[in-house]
């Protein structure tokens, strides 16, 4: 039988009136049951939030850095079992939850670095005009208030950390609210903050279901939302609270260009092999994962081949065996849609290199040749393991396919010239440009975000921790300079 896990209502376990299974994609076995908050409940811990505002900000840095500090060292003290549990709520393989969890460590280590030495204050001395002789500027930032932070499937820890670690970091309370497909990752976290000595009301986290949302983001006691997630629900949260601070992360549709100059037999084996997986991992199911690949010319004809036979080489199966590369998607409606996409690209003309079957949940890695430009599969974000591959003349058409997105979060440019390195860097629109490698790196104490339908804001923690508050300054009058 399996238990039912509570959640957690201002730091303390709680449990509501009904429950939800959660259940693996890959054999649809039941992982957890998890209890649902009360309207009265989520009402609590918005008003308990609300409440340790301003004490919570006051707190010393020294006290919400042990607190964050304690979280990363009992991830990492159970890694196997954190990631065991990834793998089953998710399907993600389990070497790629193990990862994860590997990630969630180093986001609590940094925002514990960052809660110690953030708001030091700057001081700007204001006598360079006459008006200012005997005055000093000092500038520190404060938090915008409470936090809303609605996280995704996708990383069901990660990006759970993502949002609670930068909150308390500059002491601002956070309502955590986890997907539907994957609360219990989320749960965990509850349950090693509710070990650390955080005030009562400076956190929770409510697996309330996504019908719940409106009103959350409505209330005027949480004035920043966190979201990431899909592009519609993203820009829909937006248009609804215009004068609240949001921070989008959106869709992608990420391209990895090849140049003429990365062309040795080696430099394409790389790249087919970091495609080939970066396509795949998490099921394609990741913002950043590779979905087009625009090769010049001069190397396309000897990068496909390598491409195709890397995607084939991607071990599909079990996510809980080591081997597996590519799990089942979150689900089987999830995996239905990336096959109609398909058979709508190849019906319009695409050519099917490899791939396109679906296995209940499962759908395998896939390559598409000439995708017709005003196919869903060109112009939307796939969240499948799915590519397509390009042949364009030259850098400059390169660019330009990738910016013909409406999508810019993050672009991969395989060359070895410095100097198309920074041209790429000021022509790409995208959050990110990574070179030598696919759009898919992210080191979680980078700044990370899109422009154009990619979203709002920066995540990544310092930025996160900018992002979540504000400059306020202080004149002090009569300062002998």
């Amino acid at each position: 039988m399996t238990s039912t896990h509570a959640f957690w209502l201002a730091g303390r376990q709680a449990t509501g009136d009904d429950t939800f299974d959660v259940t693996s994609p890959w054999d649809g076995r039941t992982v957890g049951t998890v209890s649902v908050p009360t309207d009265a409940q989520v009402e609590e811990a918005v008003a308990a939030a609300h409440a340790v505002r301003d004490s919570f900000s006051a707190t010393p840095a020294h006290v919400r850095a042990a607190a964050l500090t304690h979280v990363a060292d009992r991830l990492a003290e159970r890694t196997e079992e954190i990631g065991q549990l990834i793998s089953a709520e998710n399907g993600k393989p389990i070497k790629w939850a193990r990862g994860e969890v590997g990630r969630a460590v180093s986001v609590f280590r940094f925002a514990a670095e960052e809660a110690r030495r953030f708001n030091g204050g700057e001081a700007q001395r204001l006598d360079t005009d006459a008006g200012g002789v005997g005055r000093l500027a000092l500038t520190r930032r404060f938090n915008r208030g409470v936090v809303l932070g609605i996280a995704p499937f996708n990383f069901p820890l990660n990006l759970c950390a993502h949002k609670v670690a930068p909150a308390i970091a500059v002491g601002a309370p956070i309502i955590l609210k986890p997907a539907p497909a994957t609360p219990l990752s989320a749960l965990i976290l509850g349950e090693l903050l509710a070990e650390t000595d955080l005030p009562e009301g400076s956190w929770s986290v409510l697996p309330v279901a996504n019908e719940k949302m409106p009103a959350l983001v409505q209330d005027e006691r949480l004035p920043v939302v966190s979201f990431t997630g899909s592009e519609k629900v993203g820009y829909a949260i937006l248009d609804s609270v215009p004068r609240k601070h949001c921070t989008l992360e959106l869709g992608g549709n990420g391209a990895a260009v090849v140049l003429g100059d990365f062309s040795s037999d080696e430099d394409l084996d790389w790249a087919a092999t970091r495609i080939a997986t970066f396509s795949n991992y998490q099921g394609g199911q990741s913002c950043i994962s590779v979905q087009r690949v625009i090769a010049d010319a001069s190397v396309y004809d000897r990068l496909v081949p390598k491409i195709v036979a890397a995607v084939e080489a991607q071990v599909t199966g079990d996510p809980s065996d080591a081997a597996t590369d590519v799990g089942p998607l979150v689900s089987e409606d999830a995996a239905k849609r990336v096959e109609s996409w398909v058979d709508e690209a190849v019906k319009a003309g695409a050519e099917l290199l490899t791939g396109g079957t679906r296995d209940g949940a499962a759908y395998a890695p896939t390559v598409l040749a000439a995708l017709p430009a005003d196919t869903t599969l060109s112009c939307e974000e796939v969240f499948g393991p799915v590519l397509s591959v390009q042949k364009v003349d030259g850098e400059a058409e390169a660019f330009a396919a990738v910016n013909s997105s409406k999508y810019g979060l993050q672009a991969g440019l395989f060359t070895h010239d410095i100097q198309a390195a920074f041209r790429g860097h000021r022509a790409l629109e995208v959050g990110g440009v990574i070179v030598g490698d696919v759009p898919s790196y992210r080191a979680d104490q980078m700044p990370y975000g899109g422009v154009k339908q990619s979203g709002v804001g920066r995540e990544g923690v310092r930025y996160a921790m900018d992002d979540y508050t504000y400059e306020r300054v202080l004149v002090l009058t009569g300062i002998d300079l």
